[in-house]
């Protein structure tokens, strides 16, 4: 009678958790996020001056938001998961199938901006426009640094800053050491308690993360109408075409072919990966901040598409860091257009040379709004390359950050979707990450 009674717990434990986790649901979340994203968009068009306004006073809210809650999620995310994972031998497996994707779609992202540019083939400005981009390059916001400054950079001098900065390779650096650190350490009553903190902290960590899931389709509206309002407003519109045409249509390759294709031959369905990470891409698309991005991505990854949480929370954070797709396709085309129109000679084995120093830089760079524009701004400078290009480049960053953010994202989803299904059965289960989103 009680094994019974035993089994009709189970049996009704489990209805209750299908029930909650229905293709239906998700599916009503996805037409409500996508209408809210159609209605932000018409009211963006439309002109309206205090309604823009508004938008962009909550689409700032949401930003900062988001912002608050990624540095916190990517350290504790690290921290517990290597805490479990440090003296295992799931931590190898799972990092070199992260690292192997990473630089797989990294290189592919760059090989197709490259072969663009040789096709499309952007012809230079005139040297009037130039001499003009000059005074528009933000130098408020850029120094020109080595390679041994760039380095120093996210070495931390101490604990807080990287947090207040909002570094988040000195935060990655940081949280792994901890993670290690707590690995290894004697399993003493102190440990126990220390990691029963971090796991409460996590969990409220987690639990914003729904709140802010809870309300994101006014997030979503807002962004929408601020980004109709700029197209509206002609912010898009300049004498760049080819150069954005290589630009763009390398991202929509890399997108909708190249990381598709790849996902099918790791035997997963594109369409219902790209479907179930929709949130997380339509965030992305609008914050311009994969890192910002990172607690949707989570959520995504553990809700819809059921990703095993010692991967998501293992390989996603350190995505967010060093898988650039398109970070790596924009430093390369831009490079290349920059020495161009400055009349350096760009051989095959040059442009080949750049394309290897474009996907290392890419890796480096912290998933930070503008960061690609300011890390190539950063490399021109260090060469001698003239710069006044890069002024003219902004008016239509602010489109291209976008959709490489979007990008970024896609390809963060998609190396932990093929990280999680090639290591399906073979993770040993008994120390799993706590607090599932």
């Amino acid at each position: 009678m009680a094994d019974n009674h035993k089994q009709t717990n189970v049996k009704e434990t489990a209805q209750e958790a299908m029930r909650a986790n229905k293709p239906k649901n998700q599916g009503k979340q996805f037409v409500l996020w996508f209408g809210a994203l159609i209605l932000g968009a018409i009211l963006g068009w439309m002109g309206i001056h205090w309604l823009n306004e508004l938008f962009n006073f909550v689409a700032t809210v949401f930003t900062r938001l988001f912002q608050f809650i990624a540095i916190p999620t990517i350290a504790l995310a690290v921290i517990t998961t290597l805490a479990a994972l440090g003296n295992n031998k799931d931590t190898s497996r799972i990092f070199f199938h992260a690292v192997f994707y990473t630089l797989l779609t990294t290189i592919c992202a760059a090989a197709i901006g490259l072969a663009l540019y040789l096709w499309i083939a952007p012809s230079n400005l005139p040297m009037d426009l130039l001499a003009e981009g000059q005074s528009a390059v933000p130098m408020d916001n850029f120094k020109s640094l080595s390679y041994y400054d760039h380095i120093l950079s996210v070495i931390p001098n101490n604990v807080l800053q990287p947090f207040v900065s909002g570094n988040v390779l000195s935060v990655m650096l940081i949280a792994a050491a901890v993670g290690l650190a707590l690995a290894f350490m004697p399993h003493t009553k102190a440990r126990e308690q220390l990691l029963d903190v971090i796991q409460g902290l996590q969990e409220l960590a987690f639990t914003l993360i729904r709140a802010l899931l809870y309300v994101l389709p006014v997030g979503i509206i807002a962004f929408a109408g601020q980004l109709s309002a700029q197209i509206e407003a002609g912010v898009i519109v300049g004498a760049l075409g080819k150069y954005t045409l290589v630009v763009l249509g390398g991202n929509a390759i890399q997108i909708f072919i190249i990381l598709p294709l790849i996902l099918i031959l790791r035997g997963l369905n594109p369409i219902v990966v790209f479907r179930k990470m929709a949130p997380a891409l339509a965030v992305a698309l609008f914050t311009k901040s994969s890192a910002g991005t990172l607690p949707v991505t989570l959520a995504c990854s553990e809700q819809n598409l059921k990703v095993n949480p010692k991967v998501s929370r293992f390989v996603l954070p350190i995505c967010t860091t060093i898988n650039m797709n398109g970070c790596a396709a924009f430093i390369l085309v831009t490079s290349l257009f920059v020495m161009q129109n400055a009349g350096f000679e760009l051989s095959m084995g040059t442009m080949i040379t750049w394309l290897f120093i474009a996907v290392i830089a890419a890796i480096g760079n912290a998933g930070v709004p503008m960061g690609c524009y300011f890390l190539t701004l950063s490399l021109m400078s260090s060469i001698g390359a003239p710069i006044g290009l890069m002024g003219i480049i902004l008016p239509i960053y602010t489109i291209i950050d976008m959709i490489e953010t979007a990008e970024n994202v896609w390809s963060d989803s998609a190396v932990c979707a093929m990280t999680d299904n090639d290591l399906k059965g073979k993770l040993d289960d008994s120390e799993m990450p706590p607090a599932s989103i």
